[in-house]
């Protein structure tokens, strides 16, 4: 099992940047094989925003955010971060921290297909970004 805890939101101008970090505990070094980053705004439904491989550092953006958000991670401190520029008001959501273990039979390997399916067995509570002028 593992416990994510998110923190770094709050409320930013547009065009300002944050920092989101997500931090693993329990026995993060299986259940952080692959760690992602969603969010969810009022009213949508919860996208993919970027993954990693915690051991490896293969990362991916989705097309939509990778000018401007960037994935990496502390694996010696089993944290992962969401750096986040040019903020704009449509990035105004609650992001989530997710991770998941290597893949087990029928799950996908790839980074994008996960965040598309949100595949993760555990979730963090979110941090909640608001984007106001």
């Amino acid at each position: 099992q593992v416990h994510l805890v998110e923190s770094g939101g709050g409320s930013v101008q547009p065009g300002e940047s944050l920092k989101l970090s997500c931090t693993a505990s329990g026995d993060p070094w299986y259940y952080t094989y692959f760690m992602a980053w969603f969010r969810q705004a009022p009213g949508k439904e919860r996208e993919g925003v970027a993954g990693i491989l915690m051991q490896g550092g293969a990362s991916h953006v989705v097309d939509s955010m990778k000018d401007r958000f960037t994935i990496s991670r502390d694996r010696d401190k089993n944290t992962v971060f969401l750096q986040m520029n040019s903020v704009r008001p449509d990035d105004a959501a609650v992001y989530y921290c997710a991770s998941d273990g290597p893949p087990a039979s029928g799950q996908s390997a790839r980074i994008s297909n996960r965040l598309k399916t949100a595949d993760f067995a555990f979730w963090g509570q979110g941090t909640e970004v608001t984007v106001s002028s």
